[in-house]
C-alpha cells in the first residue's frame, strides 16, 4: 500500500525486529523484539501527512489487521513519551500489579477519545520445567549439571570451535537434530548419556511440566510496575483527557492497598517537568525585574503599575492562541513571558514621558494624553515588527504556540 501511494509518500523505511535507529535526538527508541517492525514514512506535505494518517489509522484498525497492534504517531518534538496517556502502577506483589492495571485499563477504555489501551508488559511467556528424580538420577550417574549441559547443547547448541575464514572466525556450534529441537513432544525421549557410557531416556531421571512464568518485569524504584499507555487519536491535548479521567481514577487511587501507587506519566508529567523548570527560576526573574523597574522608575507606586500591565497580555494570548487552535505548553509559556516583558518596557517608556511632561509643567491629564499620543506610533510599530516575525513561525510544529502567543 505504501509503495503504491506515491502521491502522498515521498519514501518510507522499514525495520524489522527493532525499531529506527536514533536519527533525529528526540526519537523514541524501542527495544529489539522478534515480533515488532517500524516504518518511518515521509510525505510530501504536512496536508499528506494528516491525510495518510488517518488512512493508516483506518487500515489498522480494520478487519485486515485483528491480530496486529498498530500504532499511527507523528515524530515528537521535545522529550521522548511514547504514548501521550500513561499510567504507572506500583507494588511489591506482580499478582496485585496486575490486577490494579487491569482496573485502570477499563476505566481508560471507557473513555471515546482514547485508543489502543495497552501495557508495556504483562503477558505471561510459556515454559517447560524439569523436574528431575535425584534418585535415579544419582543411581544411573547422571549430575544436574550433566543434564543442564546436554539439554543447551541440544536445544541452544555450544560452540565446539571456531573456523576461521580470511580475517573471520565463525564459531562451530554443536546442537541435536532440528526435529528435535522444534517438537517438545520429543524432548523426554531425548537420550541422556551416562558416566557408564550408556544413554537413557531423558524420560527416566525427569518429568516435563508446562507452565508460564514473567517474561520480563519492569521496575521503578526498584517496585515492579506495569505502565497502561494509550493513543490520542483526536485533536484533544493530554492535559484535557488526563482531566476526563481524574473521577474515575481517583476513585481506583483511593482503593489502592498499603504499598502501592498510581502515577500519572507520559505527556502531562514531562509538560509538568518542562513548567517546573521555569517556575525554579521565577523568583530570581521577579526580583530581577523589580530591581531594575525600581532603578529606572524610582517609586514604588509606579513600579506596581507598570507591574499590573504584563497581566493584560493574558487577554491576547488567550484568544489568538484560541484562534489558532494551538495548546498553551511549554514553548507558549515561553512566549508569554517574553510578551510581558515587552509590556512592561512599553508601560516604562509610557511613565517616563508622563513624568516628564508633568515634570515640564502640564497639567496631568493633558500630559498622560499627550504623551499616550506621542508614544502611540513608535510602540505600537515596535510591536508590529515583533509580530511580523513572528508571522512565520506560526507554521512551526514546535515553535508555532510561541510565535501564536
Amino acid at each position: 500500500m505504501l509503495a503504491a501511494d506515491t502521491r502522498l509518500i515521498a519514501n518510507y523505511v522499514v525495520y524489522v525486529g527493532s525499531g529506527s535507529p536514533r536519527f533525529y535526538l528526540p526519537l523514541d527508541q524501542q527495544l529489539p523484539t522478534a515480533s515488532f517492525a517500524q516504518f518511518v514514512v515521509t510525505t510530501n506535505t504536512i496536508e499528506a501527512r494528516e491525510a495518510l494518517r488517518d488512512k493508516l489509522i483506518g487500515v489498522l484498525n480494520g478487519p485486515d489487521f485483528t491480530g496486529l497492534r498498530g500504532r499511527v504517531l507523528r515524530l515528537e518534538n521535545g522529550p521522548p513519551v511514547g504514548f501521550p496517556i500513561q499510567y504507572r502502577v506500583s507494588g511489591e506483589d506482580v499478582e496485585q500489579v496486575r490486577l490494579l492495571a487491569g482496573k485502570v485499563s477499563e476505566t481508560l477504555k471507557k473513555n471515546p477519545n482514547l485508543s489502543n489501551v495497552q501495557f508495556d508488559w504483562n503477558e505471561k511467556s510459556k515454559v517447560v520445567r524439569l523436574d528431575i528424580d535425584q534418585d535415579k538420577a544419582r543411581v544411573l550417574g547422571v549430575s544436574s549439571q550433566d543434564l543442564s549441559t546436554f539439554l543447551n547443547s541440544s536445544l541452544s547448541g555450544l560452540a565446539a570451535t571456531s573456523f576461521r575464514e580470511k580475517d573471520k572466525l565463525i564459531e562451530v556450534v554443536l546442537r541435536g537434530d532440528p526435529q528435535e529441537r522444534a517438537r517438545l513432544e520429543l524432548l523426554e525421549n531425548l537420550a541422556v548419556p551416562t558416566r557408564s557410557g550408556k544413554s537413557v531416556p531423558l524420560a527416566q531421571v525427569a518429568r516435563l511440566t508446562y507452565g508460564f512464568e514473567e517474561g520480563v518485569i519492569w521496575r521503578r524504584n526498584r517496585l515492579p510496575t506495569i505502565t497502561v499507555r494509550a493513543d490520542i487519536y483526536g485533536a484533544l491535548q493530554a492535559d484535557t483527557v488526563v482531566k476526563q479521567l481524574d473521577a474515575g481514577i481517583g476513585a481506583l487511587r483511593a482503593q489502592l492497598p498499603p504499598g502501592y501507587r498510581l502515577e500519572v506519566g507520559g505527556a502531562v508529567e514531562e509538560s509538568a517537568k518542562g513548567g517546573s523548570s521555569i517556575v525554579a527560576g521565577v523568583p530570581l526573574l521577579i526580583f530581577v525585574v523589580l530591581t531594575v523597574l525600581m532603578i529606572q522608575l524610582q517609586s514604588f507606586q509606579r513600579v506596581i503599575m507598570v507591574v499590573l500591565t504584563a497581566p493584560l497580555g493574558l487577554i491576547g494570548v488567550t484568544i489568538f492562541l484560541l484562534g489558532f487552535n494551538q495548546p498553551f505548553g511549554f514553548v507558549a509559556m515561553l512566549g508569554t513571558i517574553a510578551l510581558s516583558g515587552m509590556i512592561m518596557r512599553n508601560s516604562v517608556i509610557l511613565i517616563d514621558q508622563i513624568e516628564q511632561d508633568i515634570a515640564a509643567g502640564h497639567p496631568a491629564w493633558n500630559a498622560i494624553i499627550d504623551s499616550t499620543v506621542r508614544r502611540f506610533r513608535p510602540i505600537v510599530l515596535t510591536a508590529l515588527a515583533a509580530i511580523l516575525a513572528m508571522i512565520p513561525l506560526t507554521r512551526s510544529v514546535f515553535w508555532g504556540p510561541m510565535a501564536v502567543a
